[in-house]
C-alpha cells in the first residue's frame, strides 16, 4: 500500500502566488489537523493552493471531484467481485484516512447531502471513519486532514452545506487576486508578456463587474491562463479571447457583444 499512497505525492513544486496570509494560516490549521473549507469562485486558485500546501507539507494529496451522482460508497469503499471472490476496495477517503494523506473534496456542495454526512466522524475529536458494510472502524492516521471547497456564488436552498457540516471546519476565503498579482500569475503560467497579461486581467475585471447583471460567473484566472496560453502559441489575441474567455461563459448575443467590445478595447 505504501507504493499506492506514494503516487499521490506531489514531487514538483506547484506555482502558487500568495495573496495574503493564507499559507501561514493553513500551516497552523494543519499543525492541529483542523479540517479546512476553502470558499471562493470557480477558477480562482483553490485547488492550486491545496496542491501547493500538500507539496510544502510533504503530504500525499488525494483529490475527489464531487458530483451529484457520488454515493457514500464512492468515498469510503465497496465490495467488489473478481476471479478469486469478493474483496473490499477502499475509497479515496478511506485510503487517505488510513495512510495519512490530505483528502480534498472539490466542490463538495455538488455531492448529495446524505453522502457528505459520512465525513462528520472524521471532522471532530473522534477522527474515525466507520466502514459499515465491512464492519470496520478506521482511526485516522495522525497526518490525515480533510479539506473541502465550494463556490458560495452557486449556493441555494437546495445546494448548500448544512450548518452541522460547516461548523466542523475552519474556513479560508478566496477571490480573484488584485490586478498586479493576477497579471503576474498569468504571465508566469503562460509565458506572455506582462503587458499582454495585464490586458487579459483588465478584460476579466470588466466581465466580473457584470456578474449578477447578465453573467452568472465572471472570467476566472484559469480562463485567463487558457487565453494567454493560446496567445503564447501565436493565436491572434482577439480570437484567443473569444474562444477562451467570452464564448464559454455566455450564450446571450448582447452579452457576447459587450464582452467582445471589451476585448477589442484592449486588443
Amino acid at each position: 500500500m505504501s507504493d499506492n499512497i506514494a503516487q499521490y505525492r506531489i514531487e514538483k513544486e506547484p506555482y502558487y502566488r500568495g495573496v495574503a496570509d493564507e499559507v501561514a494560516l493553513y500551516e497552523a490549521a494543519y499543525s492541529v489537523r483542523m479540517p479546512m473549507m476553502l470558499k471562493g469562485p470557480t477558477g480562482c486558485g483553490k485547488t492550486r493552493f491545496v496542491e501547493y500546501m500538500a507539496w510544502k507539507l510533504n503530504k500525499p494529496l488525494i483529490t475527489v471531484a464531487c458530483n451529484e451522482d457520488m454515493t457514500a460508497s464512492d468515498l469510503v469503499g465497496r465490495f467488489l467481485l473478481d476471479a478469486s471472490g469478493t474483496r473490499w476496495q477502499d475509497g479515496p477517503l478511506a485510503i487517505a484516512a488510513r495512510h495519512g494523506a490530505i483528502c480534498y473534496l472539490d466542490e463538495v456542495v455538488e455531492a448529495r447531502q446524505d453522502t457528505t454526512v459520512v465525513i462528520h466522524p472524521l471532522t471532530d475529536n473522534r477522527r474515525v471513519l466507520p466502514l459499515e458494510k465491512k464492519g470496520e472502524l478506521i482511526h485516522a492516521h495522525p497526518d490525515f486532514q480533510l479539506v473541502i471547497s465550494y463556490n458560495p456564488g452557486y449556493q441555494s436552498l437546495m445546494k448548500d452545506l448544512k450548518q452541522s457540516t460547516k461548523q466542523r471546519f475552519g474556513a479560508l476565503d478566496f477571490n480573484y487576486p488584485a490586478h498586479d498579482i493576477e497579471t503576474e500569475i498569468v504571465a508566469h503560467e503562460t509565458g506572455v508578456s506582462a503587458e499582454v497579461a495585464g490586458k487579459l486581467v483588465s478584460i476579466a475585471e470588466r466581465a466580473r463587474n457584470l456578474k449578477g447583471h447578465g453573467l452568472d460567473e465572471g472570467i476566472s484566472t484559469r480562463m485567463l491562463i487558457y487565453a494567454g496560453s493560446l496567445i503564447a502559441k501565436n493565436v491572434e489575441p482577439t480570437a484567443a479571447c473569444r474562444m477562451a474567455l467570452v464564448r464559454p461563459i455566455t450564450d446571450d448575443p448582447d452579452m457576447r457583444d459587450a464582452l467582445d467590445a471589451a476585448v477589442s478595447t484592449f486588443f
